[in-house]
C-alpha cells in the first residue's frame, strides 16, 4: 500500500484513526545514510542538530496550542475534567512534596542568614540579616527552589509515567478508541502542578524563614519575637506576592516539559530515558530563564 495512498471508510472513524496512526511509520524511511566523515561530516552533524533544534522548537509550539485548546474545552465544558487523576496528582506532585520542599528551603534560609551574617558584621549593620533573609526568600528562592525541586520530582515522573504508556501503546489504544490524549493525560497534572505551586512556594517560604530565624538567634542573638516583627516592619509584602505570582507560570511551564516528552517516547528503554532526562533539564533550565526574564521585568516597573 501506499503511504500517501487515499482511504475511504466511510463512517468508520475508528479504522480513519488507526490509518492515521501507523501512517508516519509508512512514510519513514528506512534505507538510511551513510556518514561522512572528516570536516564535512562535522558540518553535516552541525547542520543536523540545528535542524533538531528548529524542529523542537516546533513541536513545543504545536504542543503548546494544543495544550490551549485543550484547557479551553475543559474551562467549557468541566465535566470533560477528571477528578480521580487531578487529585492524585495534587497529592502525588503537592502534597508529598511539602516535607522536602521545607527542609530544602530552611537549609537555604539558613545559609543566607550566616552569609549575611558575617559579613554585615563586619560593618556593623548584623541587623539587616532580617531584610536579607525576607527579600531574598520570598522574592526568589522560595519560589525557585520550590521550582527546581518540582521539575526534579514532577517534571521526570510525568515523562515516565506517559513515556511508559507510550511504551506499552496504551496511547495509541485511546487514540483508536477516540479518547482525547489530552484530556486524559495531560491536562489532569497540568491543573495538578498549577493548583499546588502556590502552596509549595508558601511552604518554602515559611521553611527559609525558619531557617533564617534560627541562624539569627543562635549567631547574633537576634530573638525570635524580634525577627518576626522586624520582618513585618521592614519587609514589604510586594516581595511575598513577587514570588507568588511566579509560582502558577512556573508550574506550567514545568508540568508542559514533563507531558510534552512523555508523548515523545517511542517504543525503546533508551528513547524513555533520554525523554526523562530532557523533561528535567529543559523545564529546570526554563524555570531559571523565566525567573531571570521576571527579574528583568520587574525592575523595569520598579517593583
Amino acid at each position: 500500500m501506499a503511504p500517501d495512498a487515499d482511504i475511504d471508510f466511510g463512517e468508520r472513524e475508528d479504522l480513519q484513526r488507526l490509518i492515521d496512526l501507523v501512517r508516519p511509520a509508512l512514510e519513514s524511511d528506512t534505507a538510511g545514510k551513510a556518514g561522512v566523515t572528516g570536516v564535512l561530516g562535522f558540518f553535516e552533524r552541525f547542520g543536523r542538530q540545528v535542524i533538531g533544534i528548529a524542529d523542537d522548537a516546533y513541536q513545543m509550539l504545536v504542543f503548546t496550542g494544543q495544550l490551549i485548546v485543550a484547557l479551553g474545552r475543559t474551562l467549557g465544558d468541566p465535566r470533560r475534567l477528571r477528578m480521580t487523576p487531578l487529585v492524585a496528582f495534587m497529592q502525588d506532585a503537592g502534597i508529598n512534596g511539602l516535607p522536602i520542599v521545607f527542609i530544602m528551603t530552611f537549609f537555604i534560609g539558613a545559609v543566607i542568614a550566616l552569609v549575611g551574617t558575617n559579613l554585615l558584621t563586619t560593618l556593623g549593620v548584623e541587623v539587616f540579616t532580617i531584610q536579607l533573609v525576607g527579600v531574598a526568600i520570598l522574592r526568589e528562592f522560595g519560589v525557585v527552589i520550590t521550582a527546581i525541586l518540582l521539575s526534579g520530582r514532577s517534571a521526570s515522573s510525568f515523562a515516565a509515567q506517559i513515556g511508559s504508556m507510550r511504551m506499552n501503546q496504551e496511547t495509541d489504544a485511546m487514540q483508536v478508541m477516540g479518547v482525547d490524549r489530552f484530556d486524559a493525560l495531560v491536562i489532569p497534572r497540568i491543573l495538578a502542578a498549577l493548583l499546588m505551586m502556590p502552596l509549595m512556594t508558601f511552604c518554602a517560604d515559611i521553611g527559609g524563614l525558619a531557617g533564617g530565624l534560627l541562624v539569627s538567634w543562635v549567631t547574633i542573638d537576634i530573638s525570635p519575637v524580634f525577627f518576626i516583627q522586624r520582618t513585618l516592619e521592614t519587609v514589604d509584602i510586594k516581595h511575598f506576592w513577587i514570588g507568588m505570582c511566579k509560582a502558577p507560570f512556573l508550574a506550567l511551564i514545568i508540568a508542559a516539559a514533563g507531558c510534552r516528552h512523555g508523548l515523545m517516547v517511542g517504543g525503546d528503554v533508551q528513547s524513555l530515558g533520554q525523554n526523562v532526562t530532557s523533561a528535567v533539564v529543559q523545564s529546570i533550565f526554563m524555570v531559571i530563564m523565566f525567573d531571570a526574564i521576571f527579574a528583568v521585568i520587574f525592575m523595569a516597573l520598579d517593583l
